[in-house]
């Protein structure tokens, strides 16, 4: 129990941290009470979890950064540069504290290193400037609440009387009695005693129970409320805390003996900053027990199927209305796992503020973040892999994409540029959208360095739109020389790879001396999708409906070919078209009249033949064998009612394999 208590409040830290930065850098926007106080209410719980569950690194180290945001709250301590500089860095310290997993040696190496004690050191500078009295009294005892600090300055010494019993099953919970009592110590002069009242008899105790109540008059100088914060976190106990008048008797009478009704009116102790009175409202699930429920949906959709198969050929118009029923309740058990799947992506977007602050710091630029569209929700899935491509773009753009400020204003542009975020959902995908205001993309030096690395040829004619493609290529790169941010060419084809392993695509938009746009397609999931059904011979292929525009017949009469690419005459426009069977090396089809399915590949429409169109339905995806996965516009398989397998296709991987390959039955149109 106690380990998994140890765990839960990692977890708990973890999110404290990451929400920490993104209030320090929303401060350094706004500067309002509200967010001090949550900065400091997140510091307060780090430091008191910390050192209740044997992270006395962390929570020393994090007094010192509480004391600094609780001068901030009195209106003695300003908030500028300099401090959030010094308060991201503080934060970060405290990830690596947390990582060392509690004391040890190699926490208290990390607490007496150069970068911790430089640190603490700045924070103390900072406020024994602000408050010299609160930072002398506050300093030496590591453990203690900054505002009793505050409270040492009037020296003014009270008794406290103090019964503190932790409820039996505490200590199973992760409590530390000891640690409690310990910090109590450290606030002034203790006396401690036992009580043994409640201890049951020897053969009926359990060694994992906490019996014990423990009597201490306490007589310091530090206040009440420091009294009270050494046990904010003690929720599993049953406490009193009685101030005793100075003229009071010496011999006080013991509060276990107080009468029920007095006990009954003294203070209540404060609840833990954050926690929810009553019954929480969400609970933690390991994302892993998701991924087996959305396994179980995936085969219970599967199953469904091969129910409406059998239906279909009994046709008893009993058995259709159940198997109708049973389709109505299983798409929306589909549809509620999914939701419970569904995080919003701003869950991305906030870890790209900290991002864009430190590279226009080392970069010499001013760059200001905006985002929107942060509550449109997308597959965990999907959120746990866009993050690096995200980086990648950012990246380039502040480097390569956004001016120094002289340039700007020589241009006549503001000059602090502007890095747009924005994310939307459109049908079944979501679109994500890095823009900036920079300089944009200089198509001529894309396309010089393109022939001198092979890609096109000299005389090759590319569309403004296909030369944007270009950098995306491995290792391409216009960069003249190579620095710590960028240059090296690799970051562009990461990202295609991740986004076409998510079944995405990338648009890219740019205009010289404007700016660039990338947007990115994503699926809203990538568990259970819907797909178009197509029949090539004797095979079944799944199209992902998202990237579908229409489905229309193939007539021989309204085909031809330009400039050796065949292409299909489908209303007032040529659409470029791909054979499918020639594609994946299937015999010649002999059917006489044949349908394409029009999908829309970074912007551009392109038919995909096959033999028939079958119908569209829920589309459970299976990874693919070893073998098989790495072959370009495969995405994975499925399932089918009849327990079939079907190859799922992956439109854009296999339209840019046809071009990488020159096939000749893709044509390029503008």
């Amino acid at each position: 129990m106690i380990e998994q208590a140890v765990a839960a409040f990692v977890q708990e830290a973890q999110e404290i941290l990451c929400e920490l930065e993104e209030l320090i850098l929303g401060l350094e926007e706004h500067n309002d009470a509200a967010t001090v106080d949550a900065i400091f209410r997140g510091l307060h719980t780090v430091k008191g979890s910390g050192s209740m569950f044997g992270y006395t690194g962390l929570a020393r180290f994090t007094h010192h950064f509480e004391n600094a945001f609780e001068l901030v709250r009195a209106g003695e301590l300003s908030v500028d540069r300099t401090l959030i500089d010094l308060s991201l860095a503080a934060r970060d310290q405290m990830v690596q504290f947390l990582a060392l997993g509690g004391d040890g040696e190699q926490t208290e190496e990390l607490l007496g290193s150069d970068e911790t004690t430089g640190l603490i050191d700045r924070i103390q500078s900072l406020t024994l400037a602000a408050s010299p009295a609160v930072s002398k009294s506050a300093g030496p005892r590591p453990g203690s609440a900054s505002d009793a600090a505050t409270q040492a300055v009037s020296g003014q010494r009270e008794t406290f009387t103090i019964r503190f019993h932790p409820l039996p099953d505490a200590l199973r919970n992760g409590m530390r009695p000891d640690l409690l009592i310990r910090e109590l110590a450290e606030l002034g002069q203790a006396d401690i005693r036992y009580d043994l009242r409640d201890m049951p008899e020897r053969d009926g105790s359990d060694p994992t129970a906490a019996w014990l109540t423990w009597l201490i008059t306490l007589e310091t100088d530090q206040g009440r409320s420091a009294v009270e914060e050494v046990f904010i976190f003690a929720d599993d106990a049953d406490l009193s805390i009685e101030r005793t008048e100075a003229e009071a008797p010496a011999a006080v009478a013991a509060p276990e003996c107080a009468p029920e009704a007095e006990r009954a009116g003294a203070e209540e102790k404060p609840k833990a900053p954050g926690r929810i009175d009553g019954k929480s409202e969400n609970i933690r699930v390991a994302s892993s027990r998701l991924d087996d429920m959305m396994d179980s949906i995936g085969e219970l959709v599967i199953a469904q199927a091969r129910l409406d198969a059998v239906s279909e050929k009994l046709g008893n118009s009993t058995l259709d209305a159940v198997v109708e029923e049973v389709g109505r309740l299983v798409l929306g058990l589909r549809d509620a796992t999914l939701s419970i799947r569904m995080l919003p992506i701003e869950t991305v977007f906030g870890k790209f503020r900290r991002v864009v602050r430190d590279l226009s710091n080392e970069l010499g630029k001013d760059v200001r973040l905006v985002t929107r569209g942060g509550e449109t929700e997308v597959d965990k899935n999907v959120i746990d892999r866009i993050g690096d491509p995200l980086v990648h773009m950012i990246r380039n753009s502040i480097d390569h994409g956004i001016e120094a400020a002289a340039t700007r204003t020589a241009a006549g542009k503001p000059a602090q540029g502007t890095l747009r975020l924005s994310a939307r959902q459109e049908g079944g995908e979501i679109l994500i959208s890095i823009e900036d205001n920079g300089g944009g993309l200089d198509t001529e030096a894309i396309r010089r360095k393109a022939v001198e690395r092979g890609l096109i040829d000299a005389e090759a004619e590319l569309t403004e739109r296909e030369l944007h493609q270009l950098i995306f290529e491995p290792g391409f790169s216009t960069a003249d020389k190579i620095s710590s941010v960028s240059g090296r060419g690799v970051g562009m084809d990461a990202v295609r790879n991740t986004i076409d392993s998510l079944g995405g695509s990338i648009d890219v938009m740019s205009r010289q001396g404007l700016g660039t746009r990338v947007t990115l397609r994503l699926p809203v999931t990538m568990a259970i999708i819907d797909g178009l059904r197509v029949r090539l011979g004797r095979s079944i292929y799944v199209i992902p409906l998202s990237a579908v525009e229409e489905c229309v017949e193939m007539d021989q009469a309204e085909t031809g070919r330009t400039s050796g690419r065949s292409v299909l005459q489908i209303r007032e426009h040529v659409v470029p078209y791909l054979a499918l069977d020639r594609i994946f090396g299937l015999p010649p089809s002999t059917e006489a009249r044949r349908r394409v399915v029009v999908v829309c590949v970074g912007g551009q429409r392109i038919g995909l033949v096959v033999d028939d169109i079958l119908g569209q339905g829920q589309t459970v995806i299976k990874s693919l064998s070893a073998y098989h996965r790495d072959l370009p516009g495969l995405g994975g398989a499925t399932i089918l009612g009849d327990g079939r397998v079907a190859i799922i296709i992956d439109v854009a991987t296999l339209v840019r394999w046809a071009e990488a390959r020159h096939n000749d039955t893709l044509s390029k149109v503008a």
